[in-house]
């Protein structure tokens, strides 16, 4: 086999260095804002999610269901179980715990359809959004994915004096002033990591 030409080597070592350098992760603006927390989160269910509930070999028993206000379901078999502030996880044990009384050795996998979340799973919206609402939390939110699900600032929104408020691990609150008007207007340094339990505090323009 001839060797290749000094040339082709050079454009091949250069090909090879520009396909490794494209492997690599694009870099981040503001990282420290935007990037998403390490810890690993759990769906806690909350009143008003809808719950696919699966029993294998059992269609009969599969269903899916709401949670109700009160914080519990039911399914055949299973009159009244609370739901509310357990993981799809631990609600999938107890169902199979309270339906090994008629079946044996069941199976059961919950599976959240639509979810809304208890509070403390909820980043809620107030004052001057387009929608104020509650929106459900996600592992790695950030304020503008929030600004997003709220359709942005209503008309007559402060929205460089907004501000989050935040409880901490030791039960004490922290307030911190978000810069709502810069961030819509793409200065993506104001973005910042939400917390399950946020909440956003948007006020009316006094002009």
């Amino acid at each position: 086999m001839r060797p290749l030409p000094g040339n082709c080597v050079f454009w091949l070592m250069m090909a090879a260095a520009l396909l490794l350098g494209g492997c690599r992760s694009a870099p981040v603006i503001d990282g420290s804002a935007a990037a998403p927390p390490t810890t690993t989160e759990h769906y806690i269910i909350g009143p008003g999610d809808s719950l696919e509930i699966f029993v294998r070999d059992n269609p009969s028993l599969s269903t899916t269901v709401p949670v109700r206000p009160d914080g519990r379901i039911s399914i055949p078999l299973v009159q009244s179980i609370v739901a509310a502030g357990e993981t799809p996880e631990k609600l999938a044990g107890d169902l199979e715990s309270a339906l090994s009384r008629y079946v044996r050795s069941p199976l059961v996998t919950v599976i959240v359809k639509s979810f809304v979340g208890a509070y403390s799973q909820q980043v809620r919206v107030v004052g001057q959004a387009a929608m104020p609402k509650a929106v459900p939390y996600r592992s790695g939110m950030t304020l503008l994915d929030v600004m997003i699900e709220v359709g942005g600032l209503a008309k007559f929104a402060a929205g460089n004096d907004a501000k989050v408020a935040r409880r901490l691990p030791d039960g004490s609150e922290q307030t911190i002033p978000v810069r709502l008007g810069d961030l819509m207007n793409g200065a993506i340094k104001y973005n910042m990591v939400m917390h399950p339990g946020d909440i956003l505090i948007i006020p009316q323009s006094l002009l």
